[in-house]
């Protein structure tokens, strides 16, 4: 029994990697359940944030929050420290790095704080979706 519950979580895993991986960027569990469940897989909503958090911890999927709630997608630079500009419209997701991350350090001693970790990510419109926001986008110099 343990054996088959251990490869059945293994399976279940990899279905929901693989969908993970076929996002085009950050998505909800929600979402990810709803795509998995429509391509003929059956599994419930708890397994994929299960499933999701376990891909997170381990460094395999990215996890950011907005204010709809909690979003995944495959990592592409697993174990690395990044950041993620994000397209609020269709959630697609690119890493950034800063120029240099010494700036969180300064900002905070400046305040009286100790930095222990930090998040950024940087929410807008991607290329192809800022033209429905009647927004050009222009290369800097």
């Amino acid at each position: 029994m343990n054996a088959t519950r251990r490869s059945g979580g293994t399976a279940k895993r990899r279905t929901i990697r693989e969908a993970l991986e076929r996002a085009p960027g950050f998505i909800s569990a929600g979402q990810l359940h709803h795509e998995i469940v429509e391509r003929g897989t059956p599994m419930g909503l708890s397994t994929v944030y299960r499933q999701l958090h376990a891909l997170a911890d381990a460094g395999i999927a990215d996890t950011i929050s907005d204010a709809s709630g909690q979003l995944f997608r495959a990592c592409s630079r697993p174990g690395a420290h990044h950041h993620h500009l994000v397209c609020v419209y269709c959630g697609r997701a690119a890493d950034v790095d800063p120029p240099d991350e010494q700036w969180i350090r300064v900002a905070a001693a400046r305040h009286g704080f100790i930095v222990h970790r930090h998040e950024l990510e940087i929410f807008g419109r991607c290329a192809d979706c800022a033209p429905a926001e009647g927004v050009a986008i222009v290369d800097s110099p």
